[in-house]
């Protein structure tokens, strides 16, 4: 069983690259262990690692040859898991520039995603076929499936990505970073006790007042 991530990355002129650097064999023997993970099935893992993202940074190759990323954003879960092998997003709209979605009509949509929680330093990167429709021309299904309630972006499309193969990086050099709402979270119980020991502080000038 092969890992189909480093299959698919791992490209002759890489694996010269890690030889000479010495990674190599290390890489070589644990794609040739014994029950050594495929990584081609997203398990729960991985789908509760994406519902709790709001965003990932999406790349397409244009059919020219060039590689372009992008930032796509929404709220927390807006990327959902249907099922191991496919991920689908609510498309929203943007700048109307549609490199993307031209990058992946032209070919055969293939495509990198990188997610990345940031406070728990996690990193999840994934190889598909990207393709788009068009949200008047989606199945009741799947447009019900990737609804956002509440959201008031526009869906233009729905993105399905066709997996060819996930990993997991290692948290070296990502730096902890915190949104305003996560900061709120870690910051209640604080808040909490500083207010607590507000209403004590007040309490006990008012007993010595009346001493």
């Amino acid at each position: 069983m092969t890992n189909r991530y480093h299959e698919t990355a791992f490209t002759p002129a890489v694996r010269r690259l890690q030889e000479r650097a010495g990674s190599r064999d290390g890489y070589a023997s644990r794609a040739g262990a014994s029950g050594a993970d495929a990584r081609d099935r997203l398990t729960a893992r991985e789908a509760q690692f994406i519902a709790e993202r709001d965003g990932f940074f999406l790349a397409t190759v244009s059919e020219t040859g060039w590689p372009y990323v992008q930032f796509r954003g929404g709220p927390p879960g807006f990327a959902r898991v249907l099922d191991e092998r496919t991920l689908a997003w609510a498309d929203f709209r943007g700048n109307q520039q549609f490199v993307s979605v031209g990058n992946a009509s032209a070919g055969d949509g293939r495509a990198a995603l990188i997610l990345v929680d940031y406070p728990g330093r996690r990193r999840l990167k994934l190889f598909g076929h990207l393709s788009f429709t068009d949200a008047a021309d989606a199945s009741p299904d799947l447009a019900a499936r990737l609804s956002v309630p509440g959201y008031r972006a526009k869906v233009d499309r729905a993105a399905v990505l066709r997996l060819e193969g996930f990993d997991w990086n290692c948290p070296q050099h990502i730096a902890q970073r915190f949104t305003l709402d996560e900061l709120g979270d870690a910051l209640a119980p604080l808040r909490a006790r500083m207010a607590a020991l507000e209403g004590e502080n007040r309490a006990l000038k008012e007993r010595l007042g009346e001493s």
